[in-house]
């Protein structure tokens, strides 16, 4: 089939369309490029997307098919209507490509190597880190502010109080309204870093976790765990310490759970292998390492015995 310039492309569809609705005779030939466009330009679009279009249209006609007692001039008032909407379904469905590109289908920004800045309608600003995407619906900036990211991004969002702006990520979410923040995805790891503002960040069967500046939110690249790290620093060294503010788990292996409170409480904790694979529900928040393992202990319904930096978990 003849290339057309793009600018000509829909012109030549429409009058070929308007044709054929209409009851005028077309050509074999004809008919085959209708065809031809019908398979190349439905085969990138999105069939809910184009089923929702023709419900719009069919919708906003309705009212042009009120009963009238002119009987006589509806009949052929719906005729002319129904074919204008006849033509106008073409269009959505055999022409839908045009339609879908310009009205539909989400932007979606990508970076393979290096970083690449992203400015948003609303006027936040997107920093992709290498190998994120970042997809933002047409509708975008709506009532809520939402787009969808693989990999890291740091993200500085425009302020606005009524209109929240959450960035659906892989297996979590984070929602603001004005913030500067960073956003780690890594394999199962997880995190979130506020650098400015508050952000409140959701996950799959754990409690909702709100941050304040120089905190950070993770996973551990654990499912139904949440912890919050503070970064505080050091009056010393003035280095940025982090500090574990809260540990959550919920539904989670005991041996998981330990390996979490050994890694960041710098212990040793020994415990019965019969009870590794036993599920904890827990929320360690504020206590100090020996108070949290105290808590785990009665979980458990076991003893503690503490020697040196090390705790003994025994029935």
């Amino acid at each position: 089939m003849k290339r057309l310039p793009h600018k000509n492309i829909e012109a030549f569809v429409f009058r070929l369309w308007t044709r054929e609705v209409s009851g005028e005779k077309i050509s074999e030939k004809e008919k085959e490029i209708i065809e031809q466009l019908k398979l190349h330009t439905e085969k990138d679009v999105d069939p809910l997307h184009m089923k929702e279009s023709r419900e719009r249209v069919l919708s906003a006609l309705e009212h042009y098919f009120a009963p009238s007692e002119k009987t006589g001039h509806i009949r052929s008032f719906k005729k002319y209507v129904y074919r204008i909407a006849a033509v106008i379904i073409l269009l959505l469905s055999l022409g839908g490509f045009f339609t879908y590109q310009a009205f539909f289908k989400a932007d979606v920004y990508a970076t393979e190597s290096g970083n690449r800045t992203v400015h948003l309608a609303d006027g936040s600003v997107v920093t992709l880190l290498p190998g994120a995407e970042l997809t933002v619906a047409k509708s975008f900036p709506a009532s809520t502010r939402v787009v969808d990211l693989k990999g890291d991004a740091v993200f500085s969002v425009a302020k606005s109080k009524i209109h929240p702006f959450i960035v659906h990520a892989q297996g979590f979410s984070t929602q603001v309204l004005g913030t500067v923040f960073k956003i780690s995805q890594s394999g199962k790891k997880k995190a979130v870093d506020l650098y400015e503002g508050k952000v409140a960040v959701s996950s799959a069967g754990v409690p909702v976790s709100y941050l304040k500046p120089n905190q950070k939110w993770t996973n551990f690249g654990i499912a139904h765990t949440t912890a919050i790290i503070s970064f505080a620093p050091d009056r010393v060294s003035g280095k940025k310490v982090p500090e574990l503010l809260s540990l959550s788990f919920n539904d989670v292996p005991l041996k998981e759970v330990i390996t979490l409170l050994e890694g960041n409480y710098s212990t040793k904790i020994y415990y019965p292998k019969e009870t590794e694979d036993k599920k904890i529900t827990a929320d360690f928040t504020g206590g100090t390492v020996g108070e949290n393992i105290e808590s785990l202990a009665f979980i458990l319904g076991l003893e503690v015995q503490k020697k040196d930096n090390t705790y003994i978990l025994k029935k």
